[in-house]
């Protein structure tokens, strides 16, 4: 698929407080349309608080979010309206409804979003789940399905409106190394395969920077850092490296303890 080279999605100087705590402060954000981009960041730098601003979810102080060319104000419904309709949310957590079958979690989108008819609504989510190779599950509960199979289930809930942005919210928070892997291999495989463009925060440093074509770390309110996962890999910024390297750290740190020796304690 061909790449434009305007951003889908362009954030600029986002804001956001609660209370006296700035926790976005000033965030600026580009998102190539149909690349898959990571947002890192450690626990509480703000990651998911940024989605939510960008999903609606929560409303920013200040700055200004553009979608497509359009930019998303308070007094345009329509831009807003449009933003809805073609753009999905993956949350932390699935968030899918235990006392809906498989099907019935895919086709809740559609029943509250479009004009489709039962029939309609009914063939595309089976579709959805076929798609996401779920159809033999399609009348079964979340909780008959295996965590991988839930965090399929959440997907094809999320693309059965055939969104141009999907954003995932810490989709493998919680999970082991090889489920993280199979998590960022699915959104990667249904990425490319549905041509949506993706924009994922997390703090899975090794497998984001696997599965992304660009990343940004998200560090006292800011972005300290945007671009390929080789330039991050390579950077020799001192925010970057800290972060990135922090398992190499620990080792070091480790080793230190082992011989004996001080080791400066930190704020955690």
């Amino acid at each position: 698929m061909a790449i434009s080279a305007q951003p889908l999605l362009k954030v600029e100087s986002l804001h956001k407080r609660f209370g006296a705590a700035a926790v976005l402060a000033g965030v600026s954000l580009e998102v190539p349309r149909g690349r898959l981009v990571s947002v890192l960041g450690r626990s509480g730098a703000g990651k998911s608080v940024l989605l939510k601003c960008l999903a609606g979810v929560l409303s920013a102080d200040e700055g200004v979010v553009t979608f497509d060319g359009h930019v998303l104000s308070e007094g345009d419904a329509a831009a807003r309206a449009d933003f809805r309709r073609r753009c999905s949310v993956l949350f932390q957590g699935n968030a899918l409804f235990d006392s809906l079958t498989a099907l019935e979690n895919v086709a809740l989108p559609l029943e509250q979003t479009t004009r489709l008819t039962e029939r309609e609504i009914r063939a595309r989510s089976l579709e959805a789940l076929r798609q996401l190779e779920l159809d033999a599950h399609s009348d079964h509960y979340p909780g008959e399905l295996s965590g991988g199979m839930q965090k399929r289930l959440a997907l094809a809930r999320a693309i059965v409106t055939q969104p141009e942005l999907v954003l995932f919210d810490e989709p493998t928070a919680g999970l082991d190394p090889l489920r993280r892997n199979a998590v960022f291999t699915m959104i990667a495989k249904y990425q490319r395969q549905f041509h949506f463009t993706a924009l994922v925060v997390t703090h899975d440093v090794p497998e984001a920077l696997v599965a992304s074509d660009r990343v940004a770390l998200l560090e006292g309110g800011t972005m300290c850092f945007q671009g390929t996962s080789a330039e991050f890999s390579a950077s020799t910024d001192g925010v970057v490296s800290a972060f990135r390297d922090s398992e190499a750290a620990l080792g070091t740190a480790l080793s230190s303890i082992r011989r004996g020796e001080v080791v400066p304690s930190e704020d955690t």
